[in-house]
């Protein structure tokens, strides 16, 4: 079911005060999605911080699927593209308590089998880059530069 980009901005800053109030324990995933020439691909979504450019990724239950199946649904889901959880590796896992919830995040990467996409309402818009210069003075994710970083250094 694909809820409108309008419901997920209105519902985004009730859902942020209830893990603020909750404090619920979550598992997510971010994806840095690469092509052979360099490029990779960063998203703004179309709620929350809708400025910010962003990995791919959303949230998981580690009963049911793994990090790299997680990542495979989200692409799938947000973008169209259908990548294998086994050609996901993992780049990081980390613990944060950023959005208020007590978050286990994994950011994983993998080879994009195109560029071509197709946006789901979660993603306002989805941009290749191969620096974040591109980008100009825009806000970058703290994940998303993680990333980044990790991946150079086991490059």
């Amino acid at each position: 079911m694909r809820i409108p980009a309008i419901l997920l901005r209105a519902g985004s800053p009730f859902l942020q005060l209830w893990w603020r109030i909750r404090r619920p324990t979550t598992f997510g995933v971010k994806a840095l999605l690469r092509l052979p020439d360099g490029r990779f691909l960063v998203v703004r979504h179309s709620y929350a911080d809708i400025h910010r450019w962003a990995l791919p990724g959303g949230g998981y239950k580690p009963a049911r699927e793994t990090p790299a199946e997680a990542a495979a649904r989200e692409v799938q889901e947000e973008l169209s593209l259908t990548i294998r959880p086994a050609d996901f590796k993992v780049l990081d896992t980390t613990v944060t308590t950023l959005e208020g919830k007590h978050d286990t995040l994994t950011i994983l990467t993998a080879l994009a089998p195109s560029t071509s996409t197709v946006l789901s309402p979660e993603i306002a818009e989805a941009r290749w880059v191969k620096d974040l210069q591109e980008l100009g003075d825009a806000p970058l994710s703290k994940w998303l530069l993680s990333a980044l970083i990790v991946l150079r250094s086991v490059s």
